[in-house]
């Protein structure tokens, strides 16, 4: 059983950055392939980035690609999400997931993924 609890959300003009955070309690946090989904309003939960185990490989959906970077530290049972270049298309709410299986090939799926945080609500002004 693993616990996520998701913050650093907020409200930002576009052009600017945030960074989200996702820490992870209870089994070890480096057996999951952990990843970042967002869901506007209206719209279906959809991937954004996922992150190995050992954080040597990521991946990105083509919208947030050049522009959001994953990374984990394993030793704080944390995963974040750096997004520059924000724009009111990314307002969402974003949650993280961990994923035991790490199947690499489905990691845009959202049936792939175990658990999952509550979420933290970003917000980008125009």
């Amino acid at each position: 059983q693993v616990q996520l609890v998701e913050s650093g959300g907020g409200l930002v003009q576009a052009g600017g950055s945030l960074r989200l955070s996702c820490a992870a309690s209870g089994r070890a946090f480096g057996s999951y392939v952990m990843g970042w989904f967002r869901q506007a309003p209206g719209k279906e939960r959809e991937f954004a980035a996922a992150i190995s185990r050992s954080g040597s490989s990521t991946y990105y959906a083509d919208s947030v690609k050049g522009r959001f970077t994953i990374s984990r530290d394993n030793a704080k049972n944390t995963v974040y999400l750096q997004m520059s270049s924000l724009k009111p298309d990314d307002t969402a709410i974003y949650y993280c997931a961990a994923d035991l299986r790490g199947y690499m090939p489905g990691l845009q799926n959202r049936g792939e993924y175990d658990y999952w945080g509550q979420g933290t609500q970003v917000t980008v002004s125009s």
